[in-house]
């Protein structure tokens, strides 16, 4: 059997290094075809001379010479692709059938959707495609014929919970019989804290999450459960529920990872160590289930779960999503490139933790204010996401 040839996009991240870690374990099956990154040009040398890649993609020429210096003298250097649209094209190539989206914020955008129109496998970690553009995203799977495996464990989770036929597509409307989505949230590193005592916090608190292992961009949205909010957005998009038929629990050990409630009242779970190899393998080797590395559940060792309603004062990034999630598809955009702005300015110390929430806040009033009727193409989500950027910028200047 020829192997199944997958390209990495973001391959540097923790994303990417795990599902290199899945591939590695199943040399006979799978094969690295390209892999991008942002700036880790000696890792990204490392993963290609381990995989063999025949592709990598660069966002500079700057990069591009760090990459071949890391490379060295070793042979068989893959080719160098330089530029946004290189990953845009790297996505698209026909030399590979499984596509994982694991580049973080709006800049893995067009590559995810480029794979979905090409009618890849399209192994989707990247928020972003859905959060700002999931109308266009989830018509592009449909029309292309793609197949679409959701790689976030939350929405892994539900995806294994629901009915299925050994194909994952874009549903037209919620699958039958289903009452409700519920999406499992750790709560983060504050869930004890009061919301009026995390002013001081800093970026090594927020980022010191405590049951997953991840960059420090989405620990500062799972500390504000910003990140829980686009988990909503794009669970609507995903298996097209409706906003009042998903809700949100707190669940700090980190061990159900979502469950679906049918209409009998039934309510099926998906459980297992917090370890996104979990679902990167099932997503590589769906319908079949293959090994992943990780180790078997100890439930007796777990000893209890816990389940609480999240408090919306506690956590406003959540409430102002699900606002945004009402709002429309622009409010959406607008939402994400103002916690992408507030992010940064955080983690560079030039925001308090608190005021997150407030660069959100103010960014889609202003977008209340905008006429977006027609967000009918890229371009144009794009144009909005560069406007909402620009005014959450007006708002820490302020």
């Amino acid at each position: 059997m020829s192997p199944i040839f997958v390209t990495i996009l973001g391959s540097t991240g923790s994303i990417g290094q795990n599902t290199l870690d899945v591939i590695a374990r199943h040399p006979d099956r799978f094969a690295i075809h390209a892999l991008t990154a942002h700036s880790r040009m000696d890792l990204l040398a490392q993963q290609a001379f381990n995989s063999k890649a025949t592709v990598v993609a660069v966002p500079s020429q700057t990069m591009a010479e760090r990459f071949k210096a890391a490379w060295g003298d070793a042979p068989g250097r893959p080719e160098i692709h330089v530029g946004a649209q290189a990953l845009v094209e790297v996505a698209r190539d026909p030399a590979s059938q499984s596509v994982m989206a694991a580049i973080v914020g709006s800049a893995g955008l067009p590559a995810a959707l480029a794979a979905a129109q090409a009618g890849k496998r399209v192994l989707l970690a990247n928020k972003e495609a859905l959060v700002a553009a999931g109308s266009i995203f989830m018509a592009a799977v449909r029309e292309s014929g793609a197949e679409l495996l959701p790689i976030d464990s939350e929405h892994n989770a539900i995806f294994q919970c629901l009915p299925h036929h050994g194909r994952a597509s874009a549903p037209l409307g919620p699958a039958p019989g289903v009452r409700r989505l519920i999406l499992t949230a750790s709560g983060g590193p504050f869930r004890e804290k009061r919301w009026e005592d995390l002013a001081e916090v800093t970026p090594e608190q927020a980022c010191a999450h405590p049951n997953w292992s991840m960059g420090k961009k989405i620990s500062v949205d799972s500390a504000t459960m910003l990140n829980k909010g686009l988990e909503v957005i794009e669970a609507h998009h995903l298996f097209a529920m409706p906003a009042e038929h998903i809700s949100v629990v707190i669940h700090p050990q980190s061990v159900v990872h979502s469950m679906v409630e049918y209409e009998d009242g039934s309510v099926i779970a998906q459980l297992g160590q917090p370890d996104m190899r979990t679902p990167i393998a099932y997503g590589l080797g769906f319908p079949e289930r293959i090994s992943s590395g990780v180790g078997m559940l100890d439930l007796a060792l777990t000893a209890r779960l816990d389940f609480s309603q999240p408090d919306m004062k506690q956590y406003p990034c959540l409430a102002l999503s699900f606002q945004a999630l009402k709002a429309g598809q622009g409010a959406c955009v607008a939402l994400n490139a103002a916690n992408e702005v507030a992010v940064a300015a955080f983690l560079d110390r030039r925001l308090a933790y608190t005021q997150i929430a407030t660069v959100i806040e103010t960014t889609l009033a202003w977008h209340a204010g905008q006429n977006d009727s027609e967000l009918a193409s890229l371009d144009d989500i794009i144009a909005l996401d560069e406007r909402a950027r620009s005014a959450a910028r007006r708002v820490l200047a302020v």
